[in-house]
C-alpha cells in the first residue's frame, strides 16, 4: 500500500494552464535578459524568438477560454481565471512590443536604464511563476509576500522611468533618438505595470478564497 503522505495531489487542468502561461512568461523574460545583441542582424532573431513566446501565450489563453466555456465547475471563479490569464498575456504582449521596437529602431545595445528595467521584469516574471504555483497548490496565504515583491519591482520601474527620461532629455540632442528611447522606456514601464496587474488579480483571488 502506498504511503498517503507521499501521494501528490494532481493539479486541476486550469491550474496547469495558468502554470503554462506563467512558465512561458519566465522563459520569455529569461531570454530577454540573456540574449546578447551584437549587431542589427541579431535583432531579427531577438524579435522573432520573443514573438514566438508571445504567440505561444496567445494559444494558452485561447485554450483557457475554450475550457472555461465547457466547464461546469472551476477551482476559483471563472472570471478570476480569465483575468489572471489575460493579465499574464499582457506581460508577454509587452515584452514582444519591446523587442519589436528594438528591431524597428535598429538599437543593438541595452543602455543602463533598459538593462535595469529588464532585471526588474525578470524579477517580476520569477515571482509570477512562484505565485501561480502557490495558487495551484492552494497555498493562498503564501501568495501575498510574492505579490508584494512584484509591486516593489513595479515601483522600482516607476522611479527608473522618471530617471531615464530626465537623463534622456538632459543629454540627448538628437530628436529622433529622444522619440525612440522615450517609446522604449514607456514600453518597459508598461510591462512592469502589467506585472502589477497580475499581482492585483492574485490578491483579489486571495480575498475571495482564503
Amino acid at each position: 500500500m502506498e504511503d498517503c503522505n507521499v501521494i501528490k495531489r494532481k493539479k486541476d487542468k486550469f491550474s496547469e494552464m495558468l502554470m503554462d502561461i506563467a512558465q512561458n512568461i519566465k522563459d520569455s523574460a529569461d531570454f530577454l535578459g540573456s540574449f546578447e545583441l551584437q549587431n542589427v542582424s541579431d535583432l531579427k532573431e531577438f524579435a522573432n524568438v520573443l514573438k514566438a513566446y508571445e504567440s505561444k501565450g496567445d494559444k494558452y489563453v485561447h485554450t483557457v477560454i475554450t475550457e472555461l466555456n465547457k466547464a461546469f465547475i472551476t477551482p476559483i471563479e471563472r472570471e478570476d481565471i480569465l483575468q489572471l490569464a489575460m493579465s499574464m498575456d499582457d506581460v508577454l504582449d509587452g515584452i514582444d512590443s519591446f523587442a519589436a521596437l528594438m528591431e524597428i529602431h535598429s538599437i543593438t545595445t541595452f543602455d543602463e536604464y533598459v538593462a535595469e528595467f529588464v532585471k526588474n521584469i525578470q524579477g517580476c516574471a520569477e515571482e509570477i511563476l512562484i505565485t501561480i504555483n502557490l495558487l495551484s497548490e492552494k497555498k493562498l496565504l503564501q501568495i501575498s509576500e510574492h505579490a508584494i515583491k512584484i509591486k516593489e519591482y513595479e515601483s522600482h520601474c516607476d522611479t527608473l522611468y522618471r530617471r531615464a527620461l530626465k537623463q534622456l532629455f538632459a543629454t540627448c540632442k538628437d530628436p529622433i533618438k529622444v522619440i525612440q528611447y522615450k517609446e522604449i522606456y514607456e514600453t518597459l514601464e508598461e510591462i512592469a505595470d502589467y506585472c502589477q496587474t497580475v499581482a492585483n488579480n492574485l490578491e483579489s483571488v486571495i480575498m475571495k478564497n482564503a
